[in-house]
């Protein structure tokens, strides 16, 4: 479902390839980076980005950990080879294993999974995906959506890392609506990605709506805060379903912080995400 109302599907494609060659032209670079999970953002963004700048400026990099499921390297194995585009698989696992074992005497008796555990994964990511962007002079092109920047889903320094924000002022109901236009002609994203439940894959079975309402059911609100200006509040005297704004409320409160350090935005909005304190009320 296509959140964003002031737009076609077919504007907001163009705007965003547009962008894309825009933002590099302005910067003097041609050459792209990104990350390839075989997730639907990441497969958005690789296809945009070869629109835009020619599959030969594209590089994909596949960074599997031991909860990456062969389904989802698959599917980034077949993303790539239907948009033509030069990719590396290399796994993480090793790298995590030791980043842990020598931090076992700093976390002593914390040793219970968290967070920490899986913003690691997200980090290690980062850091080998700059390090092939300052060794071949690409941008990396960051692959978080609004739905997940609005609530903080994403980490610092890890995935939230980037020269630029492709896909950052869609809602995640807007990805799936881009991706389907990207496949109007023919298969280029699989449809696999298409129709699997989204994932960060960072623990076991891990699901975007273990830690997220439903996209559906988040969506809209976020779109009524930001695009429509509302408080929270205004939205449960309206009727929303209170405990949902609620949650949806806390999680935007919790992760504003992060708004500040995220790279730029590529707008097709009027209302990109930005810190607002009357957003928090």
């Amino acid at each position: 479902m296509l959140i964003h109302k002031e737009f076609t599907i077919e504007e907001i494609h163009s705007k965003l390839v547009e962008g894309i060659r825009g933002y590099f032209k302005g910067c003097k670079m041609n050459k792209a980076v990104l990350g390839l999970s075989g997730g639907i953002d990441s497969a958005v963004v690789a296809a945009l980005a070869v629109e835009a700048l020619g599959k030969e400026n594209v590089h994909g990099m596949m960074l599997p950990s031991d909860f990456s499921t062969l389904h989802s390297i698959q599917d980034a194995v077949d993303l790539a080879d239907n948009l033509g585009i030069s990719y590396n698989v290399v796994p993480i696992s090793e790298i995590y294993h030791k980043c842990m074992k020598a931090l076992e005497d700093v976390f002593k008796d914390k040793r219970e999974w968290s967070v920490t555990e899986e913003n690691l994964q997200a980090r290690i990511r980062g850091t080998l995906l700059m390090a092939y962007s300052n060794k071949f002079n690409a941008l990396l092109l960051n692959t978080s959506n609004k739905s997940e920047l609005c609530t903080g889903y994403g980490t610092l320094y890890g995935d939230l890392a980037g020269a630029m924000m492709v896909i950052a002022d869609l809602y995640k109901g807007d990805v799936y609506e881009l991706a389907y236009d990207i496949n109007r002609d023919g298969e280029v994203i699989p449809l696999s990605t298409l129709t699997k439940a989204p994932s960060a894959e960072l623990r076991p079975n891990q699901k975007d709506s273990d830690s997220l309402p439903d996209y559906d059911m988040l969506d809209p609100i976020l779109y009524e805060v930001n695009e429509g200006g509302k408080t929270f509040a205004q939205l449960k005297k309206e009727g929303y379903d209170k405990g949902l704004v609620e949650r949806i409320s806390s999680l935007v409160g919790k992760s504003s912080f992060k708004i500040h350090q995220i790279p730029p935005i590529l707008n097709i909005s009027s209302k990109p995400v930005v810190y607002k304190e009357k957003c928090l009320l």
